[in-house]
């Protein structure tokens, strides 16, 4: 009897195997993630989403340069540069035998298509401005690449280390949007529209290959949603949980490692400076001492954020503290309406995106300004709405929105940026900033540009965007923190 239940037991195992279910013993190869938002398309070189690099960054795309976890620059299709001695000519050496994932060769001539294209009259790239140092780009054999910059450009390395800067292949480039080919670990698989998007590791790869077999993404924008297929174990992790209100649950099972990490997400109230009562100093004062921004972090986060004064990332060196410019005081933001023009009120649309901090801090702000005289309509959009009517053709009052770009700002110096803010001497600030190598010095100006956009409230400066990352204990090597807008699955496995 004993002899037949050991037989009938491998038997049964014969049969588990052969039928391909994993056993206790093999390790995993899949992972699926949650997201918040569907992506518009899949080429970063063609949008502005965050929800693009979230999918394709460092997975899919490569550019001559990556940025790491801790926001340091590394190598990537560039193995290794050199710099000019006037800090103008950068020769970068590339990876060889890599293919793009349609089996086409990448080389010099690539990366030459790629960054004119980024920085040509007609680009559709939303971060133009990265390229625009540019003088030239030419190749110098098949693997090695001269850029020429018009001027020393202290963020270069970094700034080629954005998702908007990946390299493309010519003949690919035009469908990258539906079908996205590069030279990374992982292959597009499929995209099943508002459900999932699903990457293959690619085998051809010329670098450590990625751990993991295969790797969906699935879209979950209702919190609530996101913690039952959390805890039903339909996905495996959620890197940015919309719903801090249940970290304490997730925290308190088992199963679950959840981890507070920081972001480059300065959340704010973006204002049209060129539009109605919102043209006013006064007006964008008295909204800047109407917010509560412990008020907004406590209600809609859940107590995770850091209150922000300026458009920068608390954790950057060259940080400085200016909540206290524009503190909380509800009768000197009336007596500014009052000295504006306004003594009975204002009306305006403020018009919110998805993300519950956009919704449920939208609601939370609406309610604050309303307090002095500032009563605003509210108006849910969509994520291709908010793109096309606040971004791209600024037909908006206010707005609620994390941006999620590392070391971005730069863009208050863009005349035409959604934020419709013009000021030559921010812009002569920051061209001097592109103008400078050293870092003390660079530090200097930034501290000067904080204070400038802060000054001016261009915007209502809420605070910054905390990271909230909860997954199956077994899986290792997700990022903890955001330095950059990624889900970098590349060197992601399960524990056994």
């Amino acid at each position: 009897m004993h002899t037949r239940s050991i037989l009938f037991l491998f038997i049964v195992l014969a049969l588990v195997m052969s039928a391909g279910v994993p056993s206790a013993w093999t390790a995993r190869e899949s992972l699926t993630l949650g997201t918040v938002l569907e992506p518009p398309h899949l080429d970063p070189t063609a949008g502005a989403a965050a929800a693009i690099d979230e999918v394709v960054y460092a997975n899919i795309f490569q550019g001559l340069t990556r940025i790491d976890e801790t926001g340091a620059v590394k190598p990537s299709l560039a193995v290794k540069w050199t710099v000019s001695e006037d800090q103008k000519t950068y020769t970068f050496h590339l990876k060889k035998e890599v293919t793009f994932h349609d089996g086409a060769s990448f080389e010099a001539d690539d990366v030459v298509f790629s960054l004119n294209r980024a920085r040509a009259d007609d680009s559709v790239n939303a971060q133009k401005a990265l390229f625009k140092p540019i003088e030239s780009v030419r190749a110098q054999g098949s693997h090695t690449v001269v850029v020429t910059l018009k001027q020393p450009t202290g963020g270069f390395l970094f700034n080629m280390g954005w998702g908007d800067a990946v390299i493309v292949d010519p003949a690919s480039a035009e469908k990258n949007k539906s079908r996205p080919v590069g030279t990374g670990p992982f292959k597009f698989s499929k995209w099943v529209k508002g459900d999932r998007i699903v990457m293959v590791r690619n085998d051809a790869y010329q670098g450590t290959p990625a751990r993991l077999k295969t790797a969906t993404i699935k879209i979950i924008p209702d919190p609530a949603a996101a913690v039952s297929a959390l805890m039903a174990g339909d996905i495996d992790g959620f890197p940015n949980l919309p719903a801090p209100e249940s970290l304490s649950r997730f925290e308190n099972d088992p199963r679950f490692k959840v981890v507070i990490g920081t972001t480059e997400g300065e959340t704010i109230l973006s204002t049209n400076n060129q539009r109605g009562p919102f043209k006013k100093l006064k007006v964008r004062q008295a909204i800047a001492h109407a917010i509560d921004r412990r008020a907004i972090i406590d209600g809609a986060m859940f107590g995770y954020g850091t209150p922000i004064g300026s458009h920068f990332a608390p954790h950057h060196p060259a940080y400085i503290d200016l909540v206290g410019t524009y503190p909380h005081d509800v009768e000197k933001a009336k007596q500014l309406l009052v000295e504006a023009g306004y003594p009975d009120g204002i009306t305006g649309v403020l018009k919110l995106p998805p993300p519950s901090y956009a919704r449920r801090g939208g609601e939370i702000v609406a309610s604050q300004l309303r307090k002095i005289g500032i009563d605003l309509e509210i108006v849910p959009v969509e994520w291709a709405q908010w793109l096309d009517q606040v971004f791209k053709n600024r037909d908006y009052d206010l707005t609620v929105v994390s941006h999620t770009e590392p070391m971005d700002i730069g863009i208050y110096a863009r005349k035409d940026y959604y934020f419709a803010y013009d000021n030559p001497e921010f812009q002569s600030l920051m061209a001097a900033l592109d103008a400078t190598v050293e870092t003390d010095a660079r530090y200097d100006i930034l501290k000067q540009a904080q204070k400038m956009i802060a000054g001016d409230c261009v915007n209502g400066y809420m605070f910054q965007l905390a990271k909230h990352g909860v997954w199956d204990k077994k899986i290792r090597g997700l990022w903890e923190n955001s330095p950059v807008q990624a889900n970098d699955l590349t060197r992601v496995y399960w524990a056994e």
